[in-house]
């Protein structure tokens, strides 16, 4: 946070303990109570104001009033149990009066403060997700771990602010340059499971990031689970479509996960000369270890059983036809190693690939967690799904290595979990894919 910023939540946090701790000054002048309740009012609503200058969205404004008022909270806090620890000290057992007003007040004074504070942060951050929710919700009345989740809340929504304030700067800066604006506008292809949904983005926060840039995106919008010879026709279908309806001439695609084996396929069987460029993201081009040993060690009635239970559901979401085994086949390395001879890079088309490293299986969310130590016991580095000697195609090889322990999962590769990511940001990496397009002339 800036300098302005702290020194505003100190000062309002200096007020709010003074007024939390003035029981013993209104002890028989209740009067004063109408001078003492607007200001704590006044304190309430204002928390935050100071750091709201470049906060660029409401959003992030409420999410900054609500660190505010923790941050007032846990600071009034402190000071007001010394405070009552000193009175208690002073007038107890002998005259209780003064400290049972002094202690009602202080209460009464910090649950508003903390309630103002942590529904405001829990209805705004995106960053707490739903685990600290949960954690802080569980933990909120066990001394002194609710004071440790406390600060967590308050570091995670405070960087939040700040991450997000910085990088609608640096898009603020940059705007007039349209960096994203290639020549050819941008498909997105989504992979196995999922489909392109309006409220829920399988790409997460990336095409509004490419957008503000000047990209033009589009999407696959295929089924979401298929064969890649199926998947292929649909995109293709969707490819002329598109070029017909605007008169682009070609398109650069970006694909992840089995989206890119689809794309590679359509691509050979009649979408290449719509084609300009494609990346390929976290896809298994030599196959997914997960995909084998779903059909060795699962027996074929448990299999069938997975494959009607995701397919009735993927059609009443929407999929025409969905065939979850077939896409599986497709995963195998046996298969994947025909299909890579078979589909080879196409002349004529600029091809990329994109990988990333995962370093704990307690970062990814299921199934990556569960998937991480099968794939690394039998492929070594691996991103949850897809192993390192897997990625690589095409004429350029992105290798992402996490400087951190974290590490960067095959979800996060597409935001999936809208999660900011420490030494990664996903959507600039997004607009420097999309900008080196822009600069080799696509």
């Amino acid at each position: 946070m800036k300098v302005k910023t702290v020194v505003a939540d100190v000062f309002l946090s200096l007020c709010y303990a003074a007024l939390s701790c003035c029981g013993l000054l209104i002890t028989g002048r209740y009067h004063l109570l109408v001078l003492i309740v607007p200001a704590v009012v006044a304190i309430n609503v204002m928390a935050g104001v100071g750091g709201y200058a470049d906060v660029p969205t409401l959003r992030l404004k409420f999410c900054r009033h609500g660190t505010s008022c923790l941050i007032i909270f846990f600071v009034t806090l402190i000071v007001g149990f010394v405070y009552l620890a000193c009175l208690g000290f002073a007038y107890l057992p002998n005259d209780h009066w003064p400290f049972t007003v002094s202690a009602i007040v202080f209460t009464v004074c910090e649950f508003i403060m903390f309630s103002n504070g942590i529904i405001s942060v829990y209805c705004t951050s995106v960053q707490l997700g739903i685990r600290i929710r949960v954690l802080g919700l569980l933990f909120g009345l066990i001394p002194p771990v609710n004071l440790i989740m406390l600060w967590i809340i308050i570091k995670k929504c405070a960087e939040e602010v700040r991450f997000e304030t910085e990088k609608s700067l640096v898009d603020l800066a940059r705007a007039d340059e349209q960096v994203c604006r290639t020549k050819y506008p941008i498909l997105l292809v989504h992979g196995f499971f999922f489909r392109d949904y309006k409220h829920f983005n399988y790409w997460g926060r990336i095409p509004y990031e490419l957008s503000l840039n000047g990209a033009i995106v589009y999407y696959g919008d295929h089924q979401s689970a298929g064969s890649v010879k199926d998947s292929a026709k649909e995109l293709t279908e969707k490819i002329e479509k598109i070029v017909s309806d605007t008169g682009c001439e070609k398109m650069n695609v970006i694909a992840h996960s089995k989206g890119g084996l689809d794309c590679r396929c359509a691509i050979k069987n009649g979408a290449g000369k719509y084609v300009a460029s494609l990346t390929t993201v976290s896809t298994p081009h030599r196959g997914c270890i997960f995909a084998d040993y779903l059909l060795t060690k699962i027996s074929p009635k448990i299999q069938s059983r997975i494959a009607r239970t995701y397919n009735c559901a993927a059609h009443k979401l929407g999929d025409p036809s969905p065939d979850f085994m077939a896409a599986v086949h497709d995963l195998t390395a046996e298969k994947c190693a025909v299909f890579d001879k078979e589909f080879t890079v196409p002349e004529g088309i600029f091809c990329q690939s994109v990988g990333s490293e995962m370093r704990h299986a307690g970062y990814g969310r299921f199934p990556l967690n569960l998937f991480y130590h099968l794939v690394k016991n039998f492929s070594g580095a691996n991103d949850g799904l897809v192993s390192y000697d897997s990625f690589r195609f095409g004429e350029k090889y992105t290798y992402l290595v996490p400087r951190y322990s974290r590490g960067i999962s095959h979800g996060d590769m597409i935001d999936l979990n809208r999660e900011n990511i420490k030494g990664f940001d996903v959507r600039e990496f997004y607009v420097g894919l999309v900008k080196d397009l822009k600069e080799r002339g696509l």
